[in-house]
């Protein structure tokens, strides 16, 4: 058994995670905001440098949401896949920065684990 049959590659869960924010808009209108960041993911080197030009900065986390809720300015997720995936240093870096801008910063790993934590902080009182 590989790891791939134990746990979805990531790209897996963040489809299966932008389903559910899609079914919830109604609930959470604001949700509409919420992007994926495309910084992941194989490219050929030529693509990669035209990105970096293009202001693409490695680390930046997957899923942004930027709604205010009680102190935060916003919501940013690192999502990985639920069985492995690390967190690299530029990738804490970025959630660490964030924070210190008022921030709500995490590392989900699953879309489960990131719907609870979205849905949280949803309901959290706004400012």
């Amino acid at each position: 058994m590989t790891r791939d049959t134990i746990a979805p590659p990531e790209d897996h869960e963040q489809i299966t995670l932008f389903a559910w924010i899609d079914l919830h808009v109604n609930r959470f209108p604001e949700l509409r905001l919420a992007f994926h960041v495309p910084n992941g993911g194989h490219r050929n080197p030529h693509v990669g440098v035209h990105m970096k030009r293009m202001g693409v900065r490695a680390g930046v986390p997957d899923i942004l949401i930027p709604v205010a809720r009680g102190k935060s300015t916003g919501l940013a997720i690192e999502l990985k896949r639920e069985i492995g995936g690390r967190v690299s240093p530029e990738q804490r870096e970025w959630l660490t920065a964030l924070a210190g801008q008022g921030w709500t910063t995490t590392v989900c790993h699953g879309a489960d684990e990131a719907i609870r934590v979205i849905s949280t902080y949803m309901q959290t009182e706004e400012p």
